[in-house]
């Protein structure tokens, strides 16, 4: 396996990854991470107050999938390395399809198989998250 993991980059373990990742976009990633947890825990209780139970997981199914998301887009984003304009947008657009295309794969599973699963709270909170995500743009990196 080590030697493999030589060759490989996907092989070279978690921590190795995040710390890539967290090398580049450390500052930015991590504010906007804080607030979506925050988001997240409002929310959540809101959820609970008027659905109970199965409302406050499912506000919480759809923070932690739109979290989830988000931190694998900045993952593969901060994985390229591009040397042109042309290569940083094909960077952006990878990471940005991985977004879209685990956020709809995490909310079919959690729709599929969380049957009492509150779907207002649920796609709340993910929209919620999903636009604080976006505003990692505005964070200063100093």
């Amino acid at each position: 396996m080590i030697a493999v993991a030589l060759y490989f980059r996907g092989f070279c373990g978690v921590r190795g990854i995040l710390n890539v990742m967290l090398r580049h976009l450390k500052r930015p990633v991590l504010t906007v991470l804080r607030w979506q947890l925050a988001a997240t825990a409002v929310l959540m209780m809101i959820a609970a107050l008027f659905a109970g139970g199965h409302g406050a997981a499912s506000a919480l199914a759809g923070g932690l999938i739109s979290i989830t998301a988000g931190l694998a887009s900045a993952l593969v984003a901060s994985m390229g390395d591009a040397k042109s304009a042309g290569g940083v947008l094909l960077g952006a657009l990878r990471a940005e399809g991985v977004k879209l295309g685990l956020a709809v794969v995490l909310l079919w599973l959690v729709l599929v198989n969380y049957s009492q699963a509150v779907v207002g709270a649920l796609i709340a909170t993910f929209v919620v998250t999903l636009l604080i995500f976006a505003m990692a743009f505005f964070v200063r990196d100093y």
